[in-house]
């Protein structure tokens, strides 16, 4: 287990771009609200600077990958994707540590979008270097617009 998952204070945690692609190929994203110059995943992106948080997500096609320490503020960042998804009738598609036992995940994800439990675990990259596998699992959680989901699957990454 590499304990800089849980301590760092690092919430610049790459998505695996593997996963990204397969993502990418079902869904065509065209925003990535939670990056930085050195780690995004599409064209149009968000930095710390521009605060995805505040902007508006309409007529975009999210892939968002929050920052997971507490004080990134991971809750506000699901709450924010169901609620674009919600409001602009858009889809968004969140990379989540699979804590199904947090209020978010009752909150906001159960019985309001499609969840991909991940097989096995994934490794982030950190300032262009390897870190290892999550010491956690991971799911992919689908917001569709205006439409709820209670839809549950699994998804194995190639590697």
């Amino acid at each position: 287990m590499h304990k800089v998952h849980f301590s760092t204070g690092n919430d610049d945690w790459e998505t695996p771009q593997n996963l990204f692609d397969e993502l990418n190929k079902e869904f065509g994203f065209t925003l990535d609200p939670c990056a930085s110059d050195s780690n995004h995943k599409c064209a149009k992106y968000y930095t710390v600077e521009q605060d995805g948080l505040s902007q508006s997500w309409a007529d975009e096609i999210v892939f968002c990958n929050p920052p997971y320490s507490k004080h990134g503020g991971q809750r506000k960042w699901v709450e924010k994707c169901y609620t674009e998804a919600r409001e602009k009738d858009i889809t968004v598609v969140a990379l989540l540590p699979a804590r199904t036992d947090t209020k978010i995940f009752h909150d906001y994800i159960l019985g309001q979008a499609e969840i991909r439990f991940i097989k096995g675990r994934i490794s982030f990259r950190s300032r262009g270097e390897e870190s290892g596998r999550a010491p956690f699992p991971n799911m992919i959680v689908i917001f569709r617009g205006r439409q709820p989901s209670s839809e549950v699957k699994g998804m194995v990454i190639k590697k």
